[in-house]
């Protein structure tokens, strides 16, 4: 026979298992929340643009983490603030090749034949307070290189080549290789044109971000990218 206590001890626990029904749905639902928003945050943006406006090698601004004296094709330099201002990146390589002026910046020993290196279009990229050592401090580059690349040998535009995890010389305690689609263009030349992200620091507004060009050609086969040389002795990492 049920009692009065009884049927009020099984209302209670219905209560509760109801309760935690509730608040395993809620947990869930923030869960899924949280997901889409860090989804949301690194997203990159929805189009891409070719550059055709003439190109120049330029010091990498301070506004990017990098390796003293590392330089890239100035087109290119807002797609690397975009990024560091949503990863935690430091540029330990960028053009590599010789100057107007004679001087020779880069690591161009380390690099394979063909690298977007010597176009100034490529960087390689650790963490910004990492080490050598595949750790925590390495997921955000992680995330970098699946959303640059989230299946392996398939960039996604504006990136002709992404080495990463799988890649000899790649990987995760070793370096993150990006490379920029761009016209063919011989060693230590710049391309003709450059395919990178409409972030609009060089738009004026209310204009179109695609600008209308015969179609380029091909970009140069892939993958280029080259081997990393690591230094030990308290230098900052060298990349391919």
């Amino acid at each position: 026979m049920f009692t009065r206590g009884n049927r009020l001890n099984r209302g209670a626990s219905r209560w509760y298992a109801r309760r935690a029904h509730i608040e395993a749905f809620v947990l869930l639902a923030l869960i899924a929340l949280a997901a889409w928003t860090v989804t949301l945050a690194s997203a990159g943006p929805d189009s891409m643009r070719l550059v055709y406006a003439t190109g120049k090698i330029v010091p990498i601004p301070a506004s990017v983490p990098h390796e003293a004296g590392d330089m890239v094709d100035s087109r290119i330099v807002p797609d690397l603030r975009w990024l560091a201002a949503r990863y935690p990146i430091y540029v330990t390589d960028g053009y590599s090749g010789p100057l107007p002026d004679g001087e020779h910046v880069g690591c161009d020993n380390c690099h394979v034949k063909g690298s977007d290196h010597y176009n100034g279009v490529a960087v390689d990229l650790v963490p910004l307070h990492g080490g050598t050592i595949c750790d925590a401090s390495w997921k955000p580059i992680t995330r970098l290189a699946l959303w640059a690349e989230p299946e392996q040998n398939k960039p996604i535009p504006p990136f002709r080549w992404v080495g990463y995890n799988g890649d000899e010389g790649h990987g995760c305690g070793n370096h993150l290789h990006l490379s920029w689609n761009h016209a063919p263009a011989a060693r230590y030349a710049l391309a003709e044109w450059v395919e990178t992200f409409p972030t609009g620091e060089t738009e004026e507004a209310g204009k179109p971000r695609h600008k209308k060009a015969p179609q380029p050609k091909p970009p140069p086969p892939g993958p280029e990218g080259g081997v990393s040389v690591f230094q030990s002795g308290g230098l900052s990492p060298r990349g391919d």
